[in-house]
């Protein structure tokens, strides 16, 4: 059972951890054509929509109430009026996600009066979804602002159970966790469909930040699940949550609807799937498919070939709670030793993480650690690449932001074939590392360090010439 601490210094010196605010718009832009908005100043939301243009290499809509000083402190009723209106004038959204910010929070803002009298005033706006979260970024984390904001929208759109009460067995809702990729979110798609399942994903980024390139612009999200869509939850046979941190939108759908639910807790290594794959062919009553019988075997025999390189590696790994569950837990399958593991925020999952210690801080914590110092790799988003270059480790990067590479909405790490590819992506970060640093060849060998030449022997020279 890992302990999790908390460091005293005063502040963040090389931040790990992404805020709320960013976490609970990111949802929202997994929902078709809604407008994310930021009540706080320009600053946050500039600084968010940097992070998510870098990381996605998309246009991404995200909207903010423009806080000044004056406004903060006299009270952002105006600023929340005036963005909605010029957002449903000119952006036609079908929803409008509010996130507070710290500046708002801090001052007190009653978001939820505010927007009963921004109804009452325009009853234009009376069929429009307006769903707030509040998300101060002076606590918590990107995962926190992503469930609040899941949860919120679960409480707010999803329908009651109708009258008669039934539900379509082979509907399934997905509430996926933010640290599975848009490419996880297909490959779950994929292979629900085969067991003849119509999956539901709330929020659905698949859909809206896959890379696809529109045929037309338009100022709002572009794909993800529609507010018709997210209504008719409740008809489904089960709801699937998918990290710790989506155990409460969970529970609100089934105190909503009466829809069960089924949390796992992570979907990459060979024992999750087995349980995902036998859970979706009891509720599906269809045998699970060859070709992912086919998938398991190429697993496991990913696994034989890739531990001779990965157990036994001492890793270090920073990461949002589930994902750093995630991956430190399948690599703890593989053999592989969690030196040293740095998080956002509290999570239920962290005293489960097989290490001796989990430590809730930044990168400067983790590289300052003293057995970070003697870790074959570092795993963690972009921002820990000049950590890993400084220890002279190989660098794997997971999560988000990252910046400094393409197909980061592509990564797959669920599954079979997605686990079978992490760990050869890993197995060969590891390889490439021994052979470029540690193995000796010709090029290391200097002259000044062979044995001097003795009595009864002769050089190459003296030999060739002999």
């Amino acid at each position: 059972m890992a302990i999790a601490t908390v460091p005293t210094k005063a502040c963040a010196v090389n931040p790990l951890k992404m805020s709320q605010p960013i976490g609970g718009a990111f949802a929202f832009m997994g929902l078709n054509g809604a407008m994310p908005l930021l009540h706080g100043s320009q600053g946050c939301t500039s600084f968010g929509l940097t992070l998510f243009v870098r990381h996605f290499k998309e246009a991404v809509p995200l909207q903010t109430t423009a806080m000044s000083e004056v406004a903060t402190v006299l009270g952002g009723y105006e600023n929340l009026e005036q963005a909605i209106l010029n957002i449903y004038n000119r952006a036609k959204p079908k929803i409008i996600g509010i996130c507070s910010t710290g500046v708002t929070e801090t001052n007190g803002d009653d978001v939820d009066a505010y927007l009963k009298l921004i109804r009452d005033k325009h009853p234009q706006l009376a069929k429009l979804p307006l769903v707030y979260v509040s998300t101060p970024d002076f606590k918590g984390a990107f995962q926190d602002g992503w469930e609040k904001a899941v949860a919120s929208t679960v409480e707010l759109l999803v329908e009651g159970p109708n009258i008669n009460g039934l539900r379509d067995p082979s509907r399934v809702n997905v509430l996926p966790g933010c640290h599975l990729t848009p490419g996880d979110l297909d490959e779950l798609r994929t292979i629900l469909e085969a067991f003849g399942l119509r999956p539901s994903f709330l929020p659905d980024l698949a859909g809206s930040l896959d890379g696809h390139i529109p045929d037309d612009f338009t100022p709002t999200t572009i794909g993800g699940i529609g507010v018709d869509e997210i209504a008719s939850m409740g008809r489904a046979g089960w709801t699937i949550a998918i990290g710790w941190q989506m155990r409460r939108a969970a529970e609100v759908m089934q105190a909503r609807t009466g829809v069960p639910f089924r949390l796992f807790e992570r979907l990459c290594g060979l024992g999750p799937n087995d349980e995902f794959m036998t859970f979706l062919s009891e509720i599906s009553g269809r045998p699970v498919p060859s070709k992912y019988r086919r998938q398991r075997g190429q697993l496991t025999d990913a696994m034989l070939d890739a531990h001779f390189h990965i157990g036994g590696r001492k890793l270090a790994i920073a990461a949002e709670p589930d994902l750093l569950f995630d991956l430190s837990s399948m690599l703890h399958e593989m053999g592989a030793q969690v030196s040293a593991a740095v998080t956002t925020t509290q999570s239920a999952v962290t005293e489960r993480i097989k290490t001796e210690e989990v430590l809730i801080g930044d990168l400067e914590d983790l590289e300052e650690l003293a057995r970070t110092k003697h870790c074959d790799l570092l795993i963690t988003h972009s921002h820990g690449r000049q950590a890993a270059a400084r220890l002279k480790i190989p660098f794997y990067r997971a999560g988000f932001p990252m910046f400094d590479r393409l197909g980061a909405g592509h990564q797959l790490s669920i599954g079979y074939r997605g686990t079978r590819d992490l760990i050869f992506d890993i197995a060969n970060l590891v390889i490439a590392d021994r052979e470029e640093n540690h193995q000796p060849t010709p090029d290391r060998w200097r002259p000044s360090a062979a044995l001097p030449l003795v009595s009864g022997h002769r050089s190459a020279a003296e030999r060739s010439t002999a």
